[in-house]
Parts: structure tokens; C-alpha cells; sequence
């Protein structure tokens, strides 16, 4: 399903991003930043149900499309590869995440597990690969990832599963920046910091509002270095 707003066609001298999982919290944040740098947006959310991007896209004076899209539903991936096969796209972000509570490994239920890893670390991955072809030579593919993926910086343990699919995720990332070698995209694992969002909890360091600006400019600051970065909402380093 597609949702545009009246009137205007893409701007060809814009630059476009596809934001997948942008129905709320970091994912809407972020396509509300990029229609602020003057981008076209296209976001996609689970089913047909109104959401806040709904809201966004009728402000946008037709800047703003919503796709639906079942991330974890390959048929619904490539239907939409399908829909946007005559767009150039400068920007391929991946957002969508779950988590299941702070569950100690051994206690994780095998279709819990199964269920948070296809959603943290197996869509996101089909989504880079059907769409990534999509992406314009100096683009960028991304996903968010987090610190909690960082094997280095596990020195406390807890939420088990939830870092484990994102080290899953990271890793897969790195086999696709492998077979990659030569190609002059920039490919980015993002982690926002930790954010107060349902994810992320009420205690959180971070707003949406405190993060996304971040990771819009540490994205568009690695424009153009080709390979993949580990990098968080500050454009620092995250240690593997």
C-alpha cells in the first residue's frame, strides 16, 4: 500500500532517503530531520493503520510517501524494491528493532529467540540486499545498530538476546561490506545513543530529539568514504 500526499512529484534535484521503520519514536524522528535538510522521503510502516509518518507526510507538501511494509515478509520486500525500481536513492536507513525484556540466555524461549532475530538481524539484511542495488553509486546504506552489539564493551552482561541479535546484525553487515570490496557506497552500522523510547526505557541518556540531529549529520559527514563504519550519534568509533 502507498500513501502519498496531493500534488507534487519527486524533486529530481533532491536527494532522496527510504527510512524502514519510521512510524514513531527514532524512525519518525529521523524522517521528520531529513524533510528538514530538504529531502524527499519515502518511510514505511507495519499494516494500515494511521501513524504519527501519516501525519508527517500531509505536512510535507508532498515530500513525504508511506509505504507499508512486513519487514520480516521477503514478498513484501520485493514488491517494494518493485515499486521503487525507477527511484535513484541517496540514502537506504534500516531502523526496525525489537526487543523482548532482559531475559537471561538460558531462559529465552526458542521462538522468542527465533522471532528477535529474524526481526533484528535477518530482515534488516534482506532489506540492504533487495534494496541496496536501488542506492546511487555515492550513496549510503545503514542500519541501527547499537553499542550493546559491541562484543568490546559488553564488560556487564544483561539483555542477552537483544545484544546478541545486534552483534548478529553487525556481522552480517561486515560479510555484505566483503562482498562489497570495490564499491564506493558508504555503509554504516548507527548507533543513536541510548534513547528514551520503548526500547530503550524511560531512563534513558537521550531524546529523539536529542539523538536524531546527531545521526543525520554523522550520516551525511561520512558521505562519500566508501567501506564500513561502526559510528555512533557523535560520529565516534564504536569499538567492535
Amino acid at each position: 500500500m502507498r500513501n502519498n500526499t496531493p500534488n507534487d512529484a519527486p524533486n529530481d534535484t533532491r536527494k532522496t532517503a527510504v527510512i524502514i521503520g519510521a512510524s514513531r519514536t527514532l524512525g519518525l524522528g529521523l524522517a521528520a530531520e531529513y524533510l528538514r535538510r530538504d529531502w524527499d522521503v519515502i518511510g514505511t510502516v507495519r499494516g494500515s493503520r494511521r501513524t504519527g509518518l501519516h501525519d508527517l507526510a500531509e505536512a510535507s507538501g508532498g515530500r513525504l510517501t508511506v509505504e507499508s511494509l512486513e519487514m520480516t515478509d521477503p514478498e513484501q520486500i520485493s514488491a517494494l524494491r518493485d515499486r521503487l525500481a525507477q527511484r535513484t536513492l541517496d540514502l537506504l536507513f534500516v531502523n526496525a528493532a525489537i526487543t523482548r525484556g532482559d531475559i537471561p540466555i538460558g531462559e529465552v524461549p526458542t521462538d522468542m529467540f527465533t522471532d528477535v532475530m529474524i526481526t533484528n538481524a535477518l530482515s534488516p539484511m534482506r532489506v540492504v540486499e533487495t534494496l541496496g542495488p536501488l542506492v546511487a553509486p555515492t550513496g549510503t546504506i545503514g542500519v541501527m545498530s547499537s553499542d550493546q552489539g559491541s562484543i568490546t564493551l559488553n564488560t556487564e552482561g544483561g539483555q542477552d538476546l537483544y545484544r546478541a541479535s545486534k552483534s548478529a546484525l553487525n556481522q552480517l553487515m561486515r560479510s555484505y561490506a566483503a562482498r562489497q570490496a570495490g564499491d564506493t557506497r558508504t555503509l554504516l552500522l548507527m548507533d543513536p545513543g541510548w534513547v528514551r523510547t520503548e526500547l530503550g526505557g524511560p531512563e534513558a541518556d537521550l531524546s529523539v530529539e536529542e539523538s536524531i540531529p546527531g545521526v543525520a549529520e554523522t550520516i551525511e559527514r561520512h558521505q562519500g568514504k566508501p567501506g564500513l563504519h561502526f559510528v555512533d550519534y557523535q560520529g565516534q568509533v564504536v569499538p567492535w
